[in-house]
């Protein structure tokens, strides 16, 4: 049982997902002091028993999960991008607080927010969550997007002759000085990362997933900016020469990479660059996209990029390549994050393998491994619990529990 205000003291496990040493530990106690781990060692009724234990003794414990890639804020509607424009700011967020919420239930205590249409609106909820106004996430935040002009960052379904406000175009660069002001104004606001647009999107209408939109030079001058104030970049780039334009440049990760191939897989491991696959969105859409009337370019761009993205994942796992967790939640409903863990598992990585993607990576990749990744003394008591102190199954992650963040008990 757990105190009156939820917060956890001891919890019994019947197994620790040790995402640090692959090892799953049995019968086990973690030990909290206020939101961090104190402790982690094997369960003792003498030691640990007492009215403020929660038992989970029927569940393997995991540290709570991480996604790299969502977008918290506003809500994809019909598979087109001109529908933001119809809310006002209010809605996004308030929209925002409900994914919050979802994600956070769903397991997920941490994820990275790689950019709102509206900018700012994501770091807003951050803030929010942080004093503890709504639930959610912890959240590293982009703020908004760099992007050229009509390239996959920005909104470009609507006639010629109408004119976007200054919010949705506020990190839009086209050339290597402009890209330089945009980083400078997107760190200034309180951004937690860069994201930047180096091929066309699926989603953009008229934009080519395969096109490269940035010059390397331009790449370049988006990371050295960008770690001027200790920022690192997040890159969106599905085709190949986008992608390998990314990683010489600098950047940290390569989201989507749906067209990627050897030449991709070995930079990245040249470079040290980490990659993040969006997958589960491409069966969800496969699924969903007729019913909910997504336009025809869409559909038709998704199912040209499914089997190579699915490819891709597979080469880049028996490459050794760092796969960090992310999945690109708002194309599908928030909270079903943890649908892609089986799908990596079915591609070869084992399940200790998958869950690593979504904590030890994942944290490494954000450089908070102090702080959460592991069931580890010192680190955030962010916990996720299923049923079944085992870890055969991961699909079990898709239905937690308990969760638990910052030794509050949340569901």
């Amino acid at each position: 049982m757990t105190t009156a205000t939820n917060t956890v003291r001891t919890i019994r496990a019947g197994a620790i997902a040790d995402v640090l040493t692959g090892e799953v530990l049995t019968d086990h106690a973690i030990v909290l002091e206020g939101e961090r781990i104190a402790a982690v060692e094997p369960w003792s009724i003498s030691r640990h028993g007492g009215d403020d234990v929660l038992d989970l003794s029927e569940h393997l414990v995991a540290p709570g999960l991480i996604d790299l890639h969502t977008h918290l804020i506003g809500e994809l509607e019909r598979g087109s991008y001109s529908p933001f424009l119809t809310g006002s700011p209010a809605r996004d967020a308030l929209l925002g607080v409900r994914h919050a919420r979802a994600t956070l239930r769903a397991g997920f205590t941490t994820v990275r927010d790689v950019g709102s249409f509206r900018a700012f609106v994501d770091c807003d909820l951050r803030d929010a969550i942080d004093s503890g106004i709504c639930e959610g996430p912890r959240m590293v935040c982009a703020g908004a997007y760099v992007t050229c002009s009509s390239g996959g960052g920005e909104i470009t379904d609507l006639a010629v002759d109408i004119e976007l406000p200054k919010s949705y175009r506020f990190g839009v660069a086209d050339s290597v000085d402009e890209v330089r002001s945009a980083v400078r104004r997107i760190a200034h606001r309180g951004a937690d990362v860069i994201k930047v647009i180096t091929t066309g999107a699926v989603y953009a209408s008229g934009t080519n997933p395969g096109a490269p939109e940035y010059t390397e030079a331009e790449l370049r001058a988006c990371v050295e900016e960008a770690a001027l104030y200790g920022l690192y970049v997040a890159a969106h780039a599905h085709g190949e020469e986008g992608a390998l334009r990314a990683i010489r440049a600098g950047a940290r990760t390569i989201e989507h990479g749906t067209l990627l191939g050897e030449a991709a897989m070995s930079a990245m491991i040249e470079h040290g660059t980490y990659y993040v696959p969006t997958t589960y969105l491409l069966q969800w859409v496969e699924e969903h996209a007729e019913r909910e009337n997504h336009p025809a370019g869409v559909r038709a761009k998704t199912a040209a990029v499914g089997a190579s993205a699915r490819a891709a994942v597979r080469l880049a796992i028996e490459a050794g390549v760092r796969i960090a967790y992310g999945t690109d939640a708002i194309v599908f409903p928030h909270g079903r994050n943890a649908g892609q863990l089986g799908e990596f598992v079915e591609w070869g990585m084992t399940p200790m393998q998958a869950l690593q993607s979504a904590t030890t990576v994942a944290a490494d990749c954000l450089g908070r491994s102090a702080d959460i990744g592991a069931i580890a003394p010192g680190r955030y008591a962010d916990l996720v619990a299923v049923r079944g102190a085992h870890l055969d199954a991961i699909e079990r992650f898709c239905d937690v529990s308990a969760v638990v963040k910052g030794g509050e008990l949340v569901v």
